[in-house]
């Protein structure tokens, strides 16, 4: 008789929003990230760098990525076997990309232009790719360590 050895089931999770290329959009954006991350097998601490992922990413689609009448998209995908969660946000601007922070120079004493630095910052990764036909996807990974079966996502 032969023993077999339990093989740890490909659990990916997926969340998609159109929201509208507004302030308010980008409010949502983040408050809708937080609730559905609580809902998932994340800890609070990458919950908590998620969510100021998205309202950076989300605050530059309404920003540099606006286009008159056209909405920007929120995809956040958990990989739990991975232990990788992807945020992307995808506007109508492919002809507006988003600065290396490096590159930007934005002095201290503005009110405005570090978002990608923060990104860098609590990011594992993130970069930008084309969205034909005309768009773009800014996405960051967050890595992070699936809790065990016997904790609560290190919730109270």
């Amino acid at each position: 008789m032969s023993a077999t050895t339990p093989q740890p089931t490909a659990t990916v999770h997926t969340f998609a929003q159109l929201l509208s290329s507004t302030r308010r959009g980008a409010r949502l954006a983040r408050l809708l990230a937080a609730e559905q991350l609580c809902a998932w097998p994340v800890s609070p601490g990458v919950t908590e760098r998620a969510e100021q992922i998205v309202a950076e990413l989300a605050a530059n689609a309404t920003l540099h990525g606006r286009v008159s009448g056209r909405d920007f998209r929120l995809t956040l995908t958990l990989d739990t076997t991975a232990g990788l969660l992807r945020i992307a946000v995808t506007d109508a601007r492919g002809d507006h990309l988003p600065s290396p922070p490096e590159d930007c120079g934005t002095p201290l004493d503005t009110e405005s232009g570090r978002g990608l630095l923060l990104v860098t910052a609590l990011a594992d990764r993130w970069s930008v790719e084309p969205y034909p036909p005309g768009g773009k996807t800014v996405w960051a990974e967050c890595a992070f360590e699936t809790p065990g079966p016997d904790t609560n996502s290190g919730r109270l």
